[in-house]
């Protein structure tokens, strides 16, 4: 979460019925949100046409990569061996491919391993459970990635574009726009990276040998359903079986998005039982249609109503992201709104995840009151619906996804 400071030019706060607490009204603050001619909060669903980088071993199947490697002169069993190497092995090292013929080795290498993430630096938390990292791409755009150790697994927060196109005016990220779409293979890249990390034992003691990634969401820059073809390819990497991908199960796979229905309902066929979550923060129109701008294109109800039947067709129970922010979204009316509408659908499909916001003094856009969360939970809980507060990391390290990528620009 960003630490801006309001320019807005009219008061955001305004009463509401619900204990006489102010209703705070999302506005942009440190920055001026892009708007289109009817001054409606600009949204990109579309990558500008910028150059992708070069295809990786990872932008391929195995079979695409056997075929590469007939391109190249070569025979199609190396692509195995390649694959080991970058799958269970983490390496793009020439030298550490002894199994390769010495001739031609490198520049084998450096045709299916072209460079895609230089580390621009990292911050780990006090405790060491925590990294973040700060990528460049080839083209200069920079992304960032979390890995967090959790008792008994490993989570990676990945990025799947360079900006966001969604324009949310609380979002660190949403402030520099959409540059483009990263490729299958950074996306996965980033995955290989943590192991790396991970094996180097960067990430403290570990718990044993054989330690790596266990747990991926789509929760870092960008909005992952606006990059459709090549964040469900870097979902097939992780599944598939090694060598050809990572060998991850796809429970453990969440994918989030504040709202895309037509691609919610298209992930719903794709035989990939992942995790969905929808980035709700608000029950209600009215706020939402600010807090999130895309809901002005889908309503709160068209994105439940897709949730819901993600549930009906994987049997995968949903989850609904939901930050709580200090008299904006976190009412108690909302709470029984929110606990209203998920049940109207049915019990039992979905969970709902609050999340407590990195506070920001001075802003519109800090945590709420303990005592104010400790309500909202209760109230959706006496409703009947499962409700788990969300353990937030990195606070320290500027934890909010975009917070590095603006401080490095």
């Amino acid at each position: 979460m960003s630490s801006p400071t309001s320019s807005s030019q009219t008061s955001p706060r305004q009463e509401t019925a619900d204990g006489n607490r102010t209703q705070v009204r999302p506005a942009a603050e440190g920055w001026e949100q892009a708007r289109t001619a009817e001054g409606r909060p600009l949204l990109q669903f579309a990558s500008p046409r910028v150059k992708q980088p070069t295809t990786h071993l990872a932008d391929l199947n195995l079979a695409e990569r056997g075929e590469k490697l007939k391109e190249l002169g070569l025979p199609a069993f190396r692509a195995k061996q390649l694959s080991t190497h970058y799958f269970q092995h983490w390496t793009v090292d020439a030298e550490r491919m002894s199994d390769l013929p010495k001739a031609g080795r490198e520049e084998l290498v450096s045709q299916m391993f072209p460079p895609l993430l230089t580390e621009v630096r990292r911050q780990r938390s006090d405790k060491g459970d925590t990294i973040k990292f700060l990528w460049r791409l080839f083209d200069g755009a920079l992304v960032e990635s979390v890995l967090m150790r959790y008792p008994g697994r490993i989570t990676l927060c990945v990025s799947s574009q360079a900006g966001c196109g969604m324009n949310c005016p609380f979002c660190a990220t949403g402030q520099a726009g959409l540059t483009r779409n990263m490729s299958t293979a950074e996306i996965v890249d980033q995955v290989v990276a943590a192991n790396r990390a991970i094996a180097a034992g960067e990430l403290g003691s570990k718990e044993h040998d054989d330690e790596r990634v266990t747990n991926i969401v789509f929760m870092g820059m960008g909005e992952p359903l606006a990059n459709y073809k090549r964040v469900m390819a870097a979902v097939r990497r992780f599944v598939d079986p090694a060598p050809e991908g990572l060998g991850m199960s796809a429970r453990n796979i969440t994918v989030s998005t504040v709202g895309l229905v037509p691609a919610i309902r298209k992930l719903a066929d794709e035989d990939l039982p992942v995790t969905f979550a929808l980035s709700l923060h608000a029950p209600d129109d009215e706020l939402r249609d600010e807090l999130i701008p895309v809901n002005n294109r889908w309503k709160v109800d068209e994105a439940l109503d897709a949730a819901y039947d993600y549930y009906r067709k994987t049997g995968r129970r949903v989850s609904i992201e939901y930050a709580l922010i200090k008299d904006m979204n976190d009412h108690a009316w909302r709470a029984d709104l929110l606990g209203k509408k998920l049940n109207q659908r049915g019990r039992g499909w979905v969970h709902v995840n609050p999340i407590p916001l990195n506070p920001t003094p001075g802003s519109i856009w800090t945590a709420s009151d303990k005592s104010v969360e400790q309500e909202f939970i209760a109230r959706l809980r006496a409703a009947g619906v499962p409700c788990t507060l969300r353990d937030t990391r990195g606070k320290e390290i500027d934890g909010a996804c975009g917070q590095l990528a603006a401080a490095e620009d």
